[in-house]
């Protein structure tokens, strides 16, 4: 007669080989992919930009165009300034602006959830401890027995105590790539994070400029007024002497003086816009308001060449484009899973430990337990809901494109409008610069009329007064310039291209490390 145990272990290993026929089709069937192939959506490139014809920039002291040996945006695109104290903000906005802390925390947890939604590929182990104690009424009357101390009977109740020790095992195979589409919408989605992260590290290193240059011009325009302030005071001492000496007239003084006291009120209201610049500059470095400042100094920087290389870069330069093509691929995958849906979910289960009422025999051999054995489920009816999911995430995708594309012709609509206004604008300032010299020449002549009594002294308030303006508008006038050579490189991308974005695998094993973290 042959051994029940034998017997046992004989169906165990016909049914583990069965177990693993199954898992091995289950591994070859794997391969299947639902999503439909990826390609980034096309889009229209011009060859050139159309605002860039070297012809229409003279060379004077307005924008200038790049060499061709400057052919790209270096990352600290801001040292092409050559401003110590702006390059000293900028470094602190990467460490320390909470725009860029709250980004680079939600890249990283998008990066903790492809690692999540990966592991569904691999099988779930489990064990689990139990020690049950029961009591049960028998149906066949009053009865005794003792084993090992551990189970009684009285008056047809039966009390035992019942120690077990399982593992249990469960797979669920990839058969038609739902999890396999889900970790790459996940990846396509942790990248878009980064490309997000870039594109608000961007923005607010470029706000930062901007409101930097904002402030050296209210120093420049401080400056401006506190010479004329100077200037006026002195007109006002010589016209009240030659008042008192019966030379000029009341009138004049009275002009002199209304003159003198508008420009102070210039001059002081000038500092209600420089402290709200330094307190915008205080917020984007991180740094309470009330304890920060800077020294005041004139806008004094030169216009810098920009390399603005060509329309078709511009595509792997910008963070924004790139967050944009990778929520394609995303949606992409995404109707991926949901076509799955239409399949059948199978789960491989098996369980094995040791069961026993005697916590003495509990590790013996007789008293291991096992099972194991396959499952299949499937929606039979679900009144149209597949379906409807699937339409919903291919028109998700089509979304996508179309926002793809509406970020392209942006981006290419920026470039234009900054390469135009600082074509414009070195045009411009050139006029400018002549309107000025005009002005001093103006007044000069002016001046001189009245010291020879041949005009009144209102002729001279009035040269005086277009003078200052036409200084005031040149000042502007550069601060334009700053302004938008700043915001044709943030148009450019400042540095960042594709290359950047995290890799699939970076994503997987949680190396992608775009930017340190922020300090709290």
């Amino acid at each position: 007669m042959k051994n029940p145990i034998m017997k046992a272990d004989k169906r165990m290993g016909f049914r583990s080989r069965q177990l693993a026929g199954l898992l091995c089709t289950a591994l070859l069937v794997s391969g299947c992919n639902l999503a439909p192939q990826y390609h980034a959506p096309s889009v229209q490139r011009p060859d050139a930009y159309k605002e860039l014809t070297p012809a229409d920039f003279p060379n004077t002291d307005g924008w200038k165009v790049a060499q061709p040996s400057d052919s790209v945006i270096r990352n600290n695109w801001w040292e092409m300034f050559n401003d110590p104290e702006l390059n000293k903000l900028e470094e602190q906005v990467n460490v320390s602006n909470q725009s860029i802390a709250a980004a680079v925390a939600s890249f990283y947890a998008s990066r903790a959830i492809v690692r999540e939604e990966r592991s569904a590929l691999f099988p779930t182990l489990g064990a689990g401890l139990s020690i049950t104690e029961s009591r049960q009424i028998s149906t066949r009357g009053a009865t005794t027995t003792t084993t090992g101390g551990t189970a009684s009977s009285s008056n047809g109740a039966f009390t035992g105590t019942l120690y077990s020790l399982p593992f249990d095992a469960s797979y669920v195979p990839d058969l038609w790539g739902r999890v396999r589409n889900t970790v790459r919408a996940q990846i396509a989605a942790a990248q878009v994070s980064a490309a997000d992260l870039a594109n608000v590290r961007l923005t607010e290193q470029a706000d930062l400029a901007v409101d930097y240059f904002d402030l050296r011009t209210q120093d420049a325009l401080k400056q401006l007024l506190d010479s004329t302030v100077v200037a006026y005071r002195e007109s006002l001492r010589l016209e009240t002497v030659l008042f008192e000496t019966g030379i000029a007239s009341d009138e004049a003084v009275a002009q002199a003086e209304t003159q003198l006291e508008t420009a102070e009120a210039q001059d002081t209201s000038i500092g209600i816009a420089r402290s709200q610049f330094e307190h915008a500059i205080a917020l984007l470095v991180g740094q309470p308001a009330s304890t920060f400042s800077i020294p005041a100094e004139a806008l004094n920087a030169p216009p810098i060449a920009i390399p603005f290389g060509v329309p078709s870069q511009l595509l792997e330069r910008r963070p924004d484009i790139a967050a944009s093509e990778r929520s394609v691929a995303q949606a992409n995958a995404q109707i991926g899973v949901a076509r799955a849906a239409f399949y059948p979910t199978v789960t491989l289960g098996a369980s094995a430990g040791f069961e026993s009422p005697s916590i003495t025999d509990w590790f013996t051999w007789p008293s291991r337990v096992w099972s194991v054995g396959p499952s299949v489920a499937e929606t039979i009816f679900e009144g149209g809901l597949r379906r409807a999911t699937v339409q919903q995430f291919q028109a998700q995708y089509d979304v996508t494109v179309a926002n793809y594309r509406e970020t392209v012709l942006t981006a290419f609509q920026q470039v234009e409008n900054n390469l135009s206004t600082l074509r414009i604008l070195s045009q411009e300032i050139q006029q400018q610069d002549t309107a000025v010299k005009s002005a001093e020449r103006s007044l000069s002549l002016a001046t001189d009329r009245y010291r020879l009594g041949i005009d009144p002294y209102l002729n001279v308030i009035t040269a005086q007064t277009t003078l200052l303006t036409s200084q005031q508008t040149d000042v502007n006038l550069r601060l334009q310039q700053m302004t938008a050579s700043v915001q044709l490189i943030e148009a450019l991308g400042g540095g960042w291209d594709a290359t950047q974005l995290p890799s699939a695998g970076a994503l997987v094993t949680g190396a992608a490390q775009p930017l340190p973290r922020a300090n709290p």
